[in-house]
Protein backbone atom coordinates (compact mmCIF):
# COMPACT_ATOMS: atom_id res chain seq x y z
CA UNK A 1 0.00 0.00 0.00
CA UNK A 2 1.12 3.04 -0.70
CA UNK A 3 1.95 5.72 1.13
CA UNK A 4 -0.49 8.32 -0.07
CA UNK A 5 -3.33 5.03 0.25
CA UNK A 6 -2.11 4.80 4.01
CA UNK A 7 -2.37 8.99 4.98
CA UNK A 8 -6.28 9.00 3.24
CA UNK A 9 -7.30 6.20 5.44
CA UNK A 10 -5.91 7.42 8.55
CA UNK A 11 -7.22 10.92 8.29
CA UNK A 12 -10.54 8.86 6.85
CA UNK A 13 -10.57 7.24 10.62
CA UNK A 14 -10.11 10.68 12.35
CA UNK A 15 -12.53 12.40 10.38
CA UNK A 16 -14.86 9.37 11.34
CA UNK A 17 -13.33 9.84 15.42
CA UNK A 18 -14.00 13.37 15.29
CA UNK A 19 -17.26 13.09 13.68
CA UNK A 20 -18.85 10.47 16.90
CA UNK A 21 -17.24 13.07 19.57
CA UNK A 22 -19.29 15.61 17.81
CA UNK A 23 -22.28 13.50 17.94
CA UNK A 24 -21.88 12.13 21.45
CA UNK A 25 -20.91 15.94 22.71
CA UNK A 26 -24.80 16.83 20.91
CA UNK A 27 -25.64 13.98 23.00
CA UNK A 28 -24.65 14.90 26.19
CA UNK A 29 -26.13 18.67 25.98
CA UNK A 30 -29.44 17.50 24.71
CA UNK A 31 -29.80 15.63 27.57
CA UNK A 32 -28.42 18.26 29.65
CA UNK A 33 -31.14 20.44 28.11
CA UNK A 34 -34.00 18.33 29.34
CA UNK A 35 -32.82 17.77 32.70
CA UNK A 36 -32.45 21.48 32.90
CA UNK A 37 -36.41 21.82 31.25
CA UNK A 38 -37.67 19.35 33.70
CA UNK A 39 -36.14 21.04 36.62
CA UNK A 40 -37.98 24.20 35.50
CA UNK A 41 -41.41 22.46 34.75
CA UNK A 42 -40.89 21.11 38.13
CA UNK A 43 -39.87 24.63 39.80
CA UNK A 44 -42.65 26.42 37.84
CA UNK A 45 -45.48 23.70 38.92
CA UNK A 46 -43.95 24.63 42.61
CA UNK A 47 -44.14 28.18 42.34
CA UNK A 48 -47.62 27.84 40.46
CA UNK A 49 -49.17 25.37 43.41
CA UNK A 50 -47.60 28.10 46.20
CA UNK A 51 -49.71 30.69 44.42
CA UNK A 52 -52.44 28.87 44.03
CA UNK A 53 -51.95 27.76 48.08
CA UNK A 54 -51.55 31.32 48.68
CA UNK A 55 -54.49 32.88 46.36
CA UNK A 56 -56.78 29.86 48.32
CA UNK A 57 -55.95 30.78 51.96
CA UNK A 58 -56.50 34.81 50.83
CA UNK A 59 -60.22 33.97 49.75
CA UNK A 60 -60.89 31.96 52.68
CA UNK A 61 -59.58 34.27 54.97
CA UNK A 62 -61.63 37.52 53.20
CA UNK A 63 -64.88 35.01 53.41
CA UNK A 64 -64.11 34.46 56.68
CA UNK A 65 -63.01 37.75 58.39
CA UNK A 66 -65.00 39.42 60.78
CA UNK A 67 -67.47 38.91 62.88
CA UNK A 68 -70.96 37.16 61.46
CA UNK A 69 -73.44 40.08 60.93
CA UNK A 70 -76.76 39.43 60.16
CA UNK A 71 -78.64 41.62 57.63
CA UNK A 72 -81.73 43.36 59.28
CA UNK A 73 -84.80 41.22 59.81
CA UNK A 74 -83.35 37.95 59.27
CA UNK A 75 -84.72 35.06 61.22
CA UNK A 76 -84.71 31.38 61.74
CA UNK A 77 -81.59 29.71 62.97
CA UNK A 78 -78.40 32.21 63.62
CA UNK A 79 -80.26 34.33 61.77
CA UNK A 80 -79.72 32.82 58.30
CA UNK A 81 -82.83 33.40 56.35
CA UNK A 82 -84.33 36.26 54.63
CA UNK A 83 -87.82 36.56 54.79
CA UNK A 84 -90.05 37.54 52.35
CA UNK A 85 -93.85 37.73 52.47
CA UNK A 86 -96.53 38.02 56.20
CA UNK A 87 -94.82 36.16 59.30
CA UNK A 88 -98.68 34.30 60.00
CA UNK A 89 -99.19 32.85 56.35
CA UNK A 90 -100.09 29.43 56.32
CA UNK A 91 -97.79 28.27 54.18
CA UNK A 92 -93.95 28.57 53.86
CA UNK A 93 -91.32 27.90 50.96
CA UNK A 94 -87.52 28.18 52.13
CA UNK A 95 -85.65 28.64 49.06
CA UNK A 96 -81.53 28.13 48.92
CA UNK A 97 -80.48 29.88 45.73
CA UNK A 98 -76.61 30.83 44.56
CA UNK A 99 -76.65 33.88 42.37
CA UNK A 100 -74.46 32.41 40.04
CA UNK A 101 -76.47 29.21 39.18
CA UNK A 102 -78.13 28.73 36.02
CA UNK A 103 -80.79 26.45 37.91
CA UNK A 104 -81.62 29.09 39.81
CA UNK A 105 -81.96 31.95 37.41
CA UNK A 106 -84.14 28.78 35.87
CA UNK A 107 -86.17 28.30 38.85
CA UNK A 108 -86.69 31.96 39.52
CA UNK A 109 -87.85 32.77 35.99
CA UNK A 110 -90.51 29.95 35.82
CA UNK A 111 -91.99 30.87 39.66
CA UNK A 112 -91.23 34.55 40.14
CA UNK A 113 -94.70 35.41 39.18
CA UNK A 114 -96.31 32.82 41.20
CA UNK A 115 -94.14 33.44 44.09
CA UNK A 116 -94.86 37.23 44.36
CA UNK A 117 -98.27 36.91 43.76
CA UNK A 118 -98.85 34.46 46.82
CA UNK A 119 -96.86 36.61 48.94
CA UNK A 120 -97.86 39.40 48.22
CA UNK A 121 -101.51 38.08 48.67
CA UNK A 122 -100.51 37.05 52.22
CA UNK A 123 -101.05 33.43 51.40
CA UNK A 124 -97.14 32.33 51.55
CA UNK A 125 -93.85 33.25 52.91
CA UNK A 126 -90.09 32.78 51.77
CA UNK A 127 -87.36 32.19 53.33
CA UNK A 128 -84.37 32.51 51.67
CA UNK A 129 -81.04 31.05 52.43
CA UNK A 130 -77.78 31.93 50.23
CA UNK A 131 -75.22 29.49 49.28
CA UNK A 132 -71.97 30.35 47.65
CA UNK A 133 -71.43 26.43 45.76
CA UNK A 134 -70.89 28.10 42.45
CA UNK A 135 -67.58 30.03 44.00
CA UNK A 136 -66.61 26.73 45.38
CA UNK A 137 -66.97 24.56 42.23
CA UNK A 138 -66.12 27.13 39.55
CA UNK A 139 -63.26 29.39 41.63
CA UNK A 140 -63.88 33.32 42.27
CA UNK A 141 -65.84 35.10 44.58
CA UNK A 142 -69.46 36.25 42.76
CA UNK A 143 -71.42 34.16 44.77
CA UNK A 144 -70.61 35.62 48.07
CA UNK A 145 -70.09 39.16 46.83
CA UNK A 146 -73.45 38.89 45.39
CA UNK A 147 -74.80 37.42 48.42
CA UNK A 148 -73.35 39.84 50.42
CA UNK A 149 -74.99 42.68 48.23
CA UNK A 150 -78.30 41.45 48.91
CA UNK A 151 -77.82 41.47 52.06
CA UNK A 152 -77.12 44.87 52.29
CA UNK A 153 -80.35 45.50 49.47
CA UNK A 154 -82.32 43.36 52.61
CA UNK A 155 -80.89 46.50 55.68
CA UNK A 156 -82.52 48.70 52.93
CA UNK A 157 -85.81 46.81 52.60
CA UNK A 158 -85.06 46.33 48.99
CA UNK A 159 -84.11 42.54 49.08
CA UNK A 160 -86.86 41.57 46.88
CA UNK A 161 -86.67 43.67 44.25
CA UNK A 162 -82.89 43.30 44.09
CA UNK A 163 -82.98 39.62 44.61
CA UNK A 164 -84.72 39.67 41.07
CA UNK A 165 -82.37 41.74 39.22
CA UNK A 166 -79.09 39.97 40.16
CA UNK A 167 -81.11 36.97 38.56
CA UNK A 168 -82.43 39.03 36.02
CA UNK A 169 -78.96 40.00 35.11
CA UNK A 170 -76.69 36.83 35.89
CA UNK A 171 -73.28 36.01 33.97
CA UNK A 172 -72.66 33.11 32.66
CA UNK A 173 -71.62 30.66 35.27
CA UNK A 174 -68.09 30.57 34.25
CA UNK A 175 -67.71 34.55 34.17
CA UNK A 176 -67.35 35.47 37.64
CA UNK A 177 -68.64 39.40 37.25
CA UNK A 178 -70.21 39.47 40.51
CA UNK A 179 -66.94 39.14 42.42
CA UNK A 180 -66.49 43.09 40.97
CA UNK A 181 -68.08 45.55 42.89
CA UNK A 182 -68.51 47.66 41.29
CA UNK A 183 -70.79 45.49 38.89
CA UNK A 184 -73.64 44.75 42.01
CA UNK A 185 -73.33 48.86 42.76
CA UNK A 186 -74.10 49.36 38.96
CA UNK A 187 -77.29 46.83 39.26
CA UNK A 188 -78.39 48.83 42.93
CA UNK A 189 -79.68 51.64 40.05
CA UNK A 190 -81.97 49.76 38.61
CA UNK A 191 -84.08 49.33 42.53
CA UNK A 192 -85.32 52.44 43.39
CA UNK A 193 -83.37 54.01 46.43
CA UNK A 194 -81.38 51.05 46.74
CA UNK A 195 -77.77 52.85 45.57
CA UNK A 196 -76.97 54.93 48.90
CA UNK A 197 -73.85 55.80 50.56
CA UNK A 198 -75.15 53.00 52.92
CA UNK A 199 -75.86 50.70 50.86
CA UNK A 200 -72.16 50.82 48.87
CA UNK A 201 -69.97 50.82 51.75
CA UNK A 202 -71.61 47.79 52.84
CA UNK A 203 -71.17 45.92 49.51
CA UNK A 204 -67.21 47.21 49.35
CA UNK A 205 -66.69 46.61 52.93
CA UNK A 206 -68.49 43.04 52.46
CA UNK A 207 -70.04 43.40 56.01
CA UNK A 208 -72.33 40.41 56.28
CA UNK A 209 -69.42 37.96 54.02
CA UNK A 210 -69.57 36.21 57.20
CA UNK A 211 -72.74 35.67 57.16
CA UNK A 212 -72.78 34.24 54.17
CA UNK A 213 -69.75 31.86 54.76
CA UNK A 214 -72.19 30.67 58.05
CA UNK A 215 -75.33 30.36 55.50
CA UNK A 216 -73.37 28.54 53.04
CA UNK A 217 -71.92 25.81 55.56
CA UNK A 218 -75.16 25.50 56.68
CA UNK A 219 -75.65 24.47 53.23
CA UNK A 220 -73.52 22.17 53.24
CA UNK A 221 -74.25 20.54 57.08
CA UNK A 222 -77.74 20.03 55.31
CA UNK A 223 -76.52 17.88 52.50
CA UNK A 224 -78.89 19.18 50.17
CA UNK A 225 -78.53 17.90 46.63
CA UNK A 226 -77.47 20.60 45.19
CA UNK A 227 -78.94 24.61 44.26
CA UNK A 228 -81.59 25.54 44.01
CA UNK A 229 -83.11 23.33 47.03
CA UNK A 230 -86.64 24.55 47.38
CA UNK A 231 -88.90 23.27 50.35
CA UNK A 232 -92.17 23.55 50.93
CA UNK A 233 -93.24 23.33 54.53
CA UNK A 234 -90.35 21.39 54.90
CA UNK A 235 -90.89 18.95 52.29
CA UNK A 236 -88.43 19.50 48.83
CA UNK A 237 -90.61 20.03 46.10
CA UNK A 238 -87.99 20.74 44.19
CA UNK A 239 -87.08 17.49 43.10
CA UNK A 240 -91.05 16.41 42.31
CA UNK A 241 -90.62 15.93 38.53
CA UNK A 242 -94.51 17.15 38.20
CA UNK A 243 -94.02 20.26 39.77
CA UNK A 244 -95.12 23.53 38.48
CA UNK A 245 -96.15 26.94 39.00
CA UNK A 246 -99.50 26.44 38.90
CA UNK A 247 -99.50 23.08 41.00
CA UNK A 248 -97.61 25.09 43.72
CA UNK A 249 -100.35 27.76 43.92
CA UNK A 250 -102.72 24.98 44.31
CA UNK A 251 -100.77 23.92 47.17
CA UNK A 252 -100.64 26.98 48.67
CA UNK A 253 -104.57 27.52 48.69
CA UNK A 254 -104.75 23.61 49.92
CA UNK A 255 -103.07 24.91 52.85
CA UNK A 256 -104.88 28.24 53.13
CA UNK A 257 -107.99 26.29 53.44
CA UNK A 258 -107.06 23.72 55.55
Amino acid sequence: MSEKNRDGKRNARERLAAEREKQKAAERRRRTLIVAASVVCVLGLAAVIGIVAANAGKDDDSADAGPVVAPSGAQGKDALAIPVGKDDAKSTLTVWEDFRCPACKAFEAAYRPTIHELTESGQLRVEYHLVTLIDGNMGGSGSRNAANAAACAQNAGKFPAYHDVLFENQPEETDDAFAENSKLIELAGKVDGLDTPEFRTCVEKGTHNSWVAKSNQAFQDGRFGGTPTVLFNGKNIYQDQSMTPAKLKQMVEEANQG
